[in-house]
């Protein structure tokens, strides 16, 4: 589904962002030597040198997903400028909710330490590494309709939980983090056109394939990847996804100044930039730094942009991300 928002009298706008990362930061030599006591070899070059990755970050022992999202949120709220009785809807997009069977929602925990008691609405959004992207087209239809005027959208994952540390194809790419914005009702064109896209039949590439039975674990808990397959056709749905939003908004690539995709790996992201003609100087990259942290990376890259000056007011950007499902989303936004 793709929805402009040019035609309407009522607009949603980023009006403040936020984020978060756990104090517990990883480097790839640090991980290169937890790994090396089971056996399994490799180096900061491996890592690197296929994944654009340093570093990431872990929740401690005592973060729960809810906890990074919660210290998002709040910087969010404070770049706002508003009180977080203002919120009347809250979106969190995460694959590592708080409690096993996703229930009570994670989104109703944050809602609870944020201190909102105005019963505004809160759900989670299940779509991994497209959460936050359908989130935020989830938010801005919301608002186009006059049912909501803020809305609270985070992003928040604690997927060093979900990681298998003797399968280093894996373990090493993702981390742990979260960001935030809080989208209102404008006079202003903010957010012009979203899209969300799934396609079931490829779910098998990218999961954690395990099922609990009256208590029992049927399968594994951890996630599973065919790099291979997900880099295809991340690339193609990626730009795919993005010629949809810029057509829907009546913009072309030129027309972008920042292109913020999923951090997911520097070879998807470059390639992206490059089928849309996006030059490398215009991505916001911090995979660097974060690694993957799946519905967390684009609020946490976007966050990190506006806050070192890169992102300003006025500017075009091209968000857009593809997960496990298969899901990908994009959206364009007037920040």
């Amino acid at each position: 589904m793709t929805q402009s928002t040019n035609t309407t009298k009522i607009y949603s706008k980023i009006l403040g962002t936020g984020s978060y990362l756990p104090a517990n930061k990883v480097s790839n030599a640090k991980i290169t030597e937890m790994l090396a006591k089971d056996g399994i070899e490799t180096s900061d070059e491996w890592i690197f040198s296929r994944s654009g990755i340093s570093a990431r970050h872990f929740a401690a022992d005592n973060e729960l997903t809810s906890d990074l999202a919660l210290k998002a949120s709040q910087k969010a709220i404070e770049a706002a400028g508003i009180d977080a009785s203002e919120i009347d809807l809250i979106i969190l997009a995460t694959s590592t909710p708080d409690n096993l069977g996703g229930f009570p929602s994670t989104a109703c925990v944050l809602q609870d330490k944020l201190g909102i008691t105005n019963g505004c609405a809160a759900f989670d959004v299940q779509a991994v590494c497209s959460g936050f992207a359908y989130s935020l087209a989830v938010a801005d239809n919301f608002i186009r309709s006059g049912m909501y005027k803020k809305v609270l959208i985070v992003g928040a994952e604690t997927f060093s939980r979900i990681l298998d540390f003797k399968d280093r194809g894996t373990c090493v790419l993702f981390g742990d983090g979260a960001g935030a914005v809080v989208v209102g009702a404008s006079a202003e064109p903010g957010i012009l056109a979203t899209a969300m896209h799934a396609d079931g039949s490829h779910r098998s590439i990218l999961c954690v394939p395990g099922r609990t039975d009256k208590g029992a674990l049927q399968g594994s808990a951890f996630l599973e990847m065919d790099g291979q397959a997900v880099f295809k056709l991340a690339v193609k749905v990626l730009d795919q996804v993005a010629q949809e939003v810029l057509t829907a908004a009546n913009l072309t690539p030129a027309d972008i100044d920042w292109l913020i995709p999923h951090q997911a790996n520097i070879r998807i992201m470059e390639g992206t930039a490059k089928k849309l003609g996006i030059s490398r100087d215009n991505v916001v990259v911090t995979v660097q730094d974060h690694g993957n942290t799946s519905a967390a990376s684009i609020p946490l890259a976007l966050d990190t942009a506006i806050r070192a000056g890169q992102v300003k007011r006025g500017q075009h950007l091209l968000m857009e991300g593809v997960g496990g499902g298969f899901t990908w989303a994009a959206a364009v936004v007037k920040y």
